[in-house]
């Protein structure tokens, strides 16, 4: 297939050049040139806008950091919906609220382009082996022609309903992940603030029902002080955000993920906001005087 792609930071390089060791024909665009010098070599063609990008394409992936984002590079003067035609599917794989995936899948109808909202779980390791969780809304012929395309980048792609439904599956998964990632380093933190080895600690919970990916995988990255970002710490807080936004327009109380957003805005505060979301476990370890 003939894909564009648009966004190539942590996440999206190793998407798109799963798309080029796959076989397809890729464009890419980006803001930062630096960012394009991997998939150049690779064998991707540099377009100079994303309207070039879209020209001849089948398909359009858009994998950038937020729904303002989202809107310049298909909306704007040398946007995507500019150099489309009829037929072509965007894609958007970044983390947006779920009504402004359905409010950009209305604003692309009017160009006659389908829309995708296919957030991603699996963070950067996830992106790099091909084997995301992908959850996807939209319609069933969009999706259809997008899956061969979504399989050479995860090994889980669920098509959850209409547009805006991957968006609120994302959403989902951030309140599981985020208030995972704080159970596991609180858990650690009251460990080692009693004098018992959080290792050992993890060890037995990894046995028992407290098991879970989280504690797996995040937990051996605390304890090995890898804090390096795979996911940093204030996207998880945009995330948590457009959780909390999400259920206020519709008067659901969401106490958990609430507080876990405060948590997310006080590593962003103090400074950890680069970082990834696992080094939520320091900032807990300064506030219980932990070194």
């Amino acid at each position: 297939m003939r894909i564009g792609f648009i966004g190539l930071g942590i996440m999206g390089r190793p998407m798109a050049l799963n798309l080029l060791k796959a076989g397809h024909r890729l464009q890419v665009w980006a803001r930062r040139a630096d960012t394009l010098a991997p998939l150049i070599v690779a064998g991707a063609t540099e377009a100079p806008s994303p309207a070039a990008v879209a020209h001849h394409a089948d398909l359009v992936i858009t994998m950038v950091a937020d729904a303002s984002d989202v809107i310049e590079v298909l909306f704007s003067e040398q946007g995507v919906a500019r150099g489309a035609h009829a037929g072509l599917t965007v894609i958007d794989m970044s983390t947006i609220a779920p009504e402004a995936a359905r409010d950009i899948a209305l604003r692309l109808a009017d160009h006659g382009i389908d829309f995708l909202d296919a957030p991603v779980s699996g963070g950067e390791a996830g992106a790099i082996a091909g084997n995301l969780s992908i959850m996807v809304g939209g319609a069933d012929v969009a999706f259809s022609k997008a899956k061969p395309a979504l399989d050479c980048l995860g090994a889980n792609v669920i098509h959850i309903g209409a547009s805006g439904a991957g968006q609120v599956a994302k959403a989902a998964n951030q309140i599981v992940t985020g208030m995972g990632v704080l159970a596991v380093a609180e858990a650690f933190t009251f460990a080692r603030k009693h004098g018992v080895d959080p290792r050992r600690v993890r060890a037995a919970l990894l046995g028992g029902s407290a098991y879970s990916r989280v504690l797996e995988n995040h937990g051996q990255r605390m304890l090995e002080r890898n804090f390096k970002p795979g996911f940093k710490s204030w996207m998880h807080k945009k995330d948590l955000n457009i959780v909390l936004a999400s259920a206020q327009r519709v008067g659901l109380c969401l106490p958990g993920s609430a507080a876990t957003a405060q948590m997310f805005n006080a590593m962003v505060g103090s400074g950890l906001g680069e970082q990834d979301s696992v080094a939520l476990i320091k900032l807990l370890e300064q506030l219980s005087g932990l070194e």
